[in-house]
């Protein structure tokens, strides 16, 4: 019998990359889960808790829990909304203990992508054909790394693929200079970060650059294609799925 597992879409892959929401479901299915996606859901309320608008993402903290909680895992295509919901909802409801213990036990249930397939041993089963060789290069996005501490799973996901070559960034767990709004807030650091990152990149000659989030990812496709350079940005769960190969 399958496995009943919400799929929280996240913001940007809800509005710019749907792709990804569609492999990431094809991915839950090959582990025998049944996934389901809640119409009600909407932000996780990162964006309004990291400018500082703490009332406004407390509401929004609130339904996401209330929508979320009947459902034993959740999944999402990110790293940093993982994180916010696992991490930072404990802090948001400081004072108030009911909201702060629902959120804590839903924290417990709620999962990245690559962190969840990791558990349910996913093999992909797709790849390329015989003889093809992809070179792909992964970069660790901050919040997957340091606040939910996955590093090795994606690697290892990616690396059971047919036919994809995994070479190891440098500094692959350096920030790209994205950080949501503090690329905005400040565009010549982040543009400085940013090309660092680029540097590391080119230097590796992967075709494709895979990450676990779209922010990044976005973030630095931008800047790749500004460049004229040819290697791609492409999220973790299109090449798990076999759909950029």
């Amino acid at each position: 019998m399958a496995k009943e597992v919400a799929f929280f879409v996240t913001c940007l892959v809800d509005e710019l990359f749907p792709e990804v929401g569609e492999s990431s479901v094809a991915c839950l299915e090959r582990v025998g889960c049944r996934p389901d996606f809640p119409k009600a859901q909407t932000c996780c309320g990162q964006p309004a808790f990291n400018m500082g608008y703490q009332d406004e993402a407390r509401r929004l903290a609130r339904r996401f829990i209330e929508i979320f909680e009947p459902y034993a895992a959740v999944v999402a295509p990110s790293g940093s909304c993982t994180s916010m919901v696992r991490v930072c909802y404990s802090e948001l409801f400081e004072g108030e203990p009911e909201w702060q213990e629902r959120a804590r036990r839903l924290a417990s249930r709620v999962y990245e992508l690559t962190e969840f397939l990791s558990k349910e041993e996913f093999r992909s089963g797709k790849g390329n054909s015989p003889g093809v060789s992809t070179r792909i290069t992964y970069h660790d996005s901050c919040h997957l790394l340091r606040e939910l501490g996955v590093c090795e799973q994606p690697r290892q996901l990616l690396q059971d693929v047919n036919g994809l070559d995994l070479v190891e960034l440098p500094g692959a767990n350096v920030c790209c200079g994205f950080g949501g709004a503090f690329s905005i807030k400040m565009p010549e650091l982040s543009e400085a970060m940013l090309n660092d990152k680029l540097e590391a990149l080119e230097s590796t000659g992967a075709d494709i650059l895979t990450a676990t989030d779209s922010g990044c990812l976005m973030h630095l496709d931008g800047a790749l294609r500004r460049r004229g350079s040819g290697l791609r940005a492409v999220h973790v769960a299109r090449l798990l799925a076999g759909d950029e190969l």
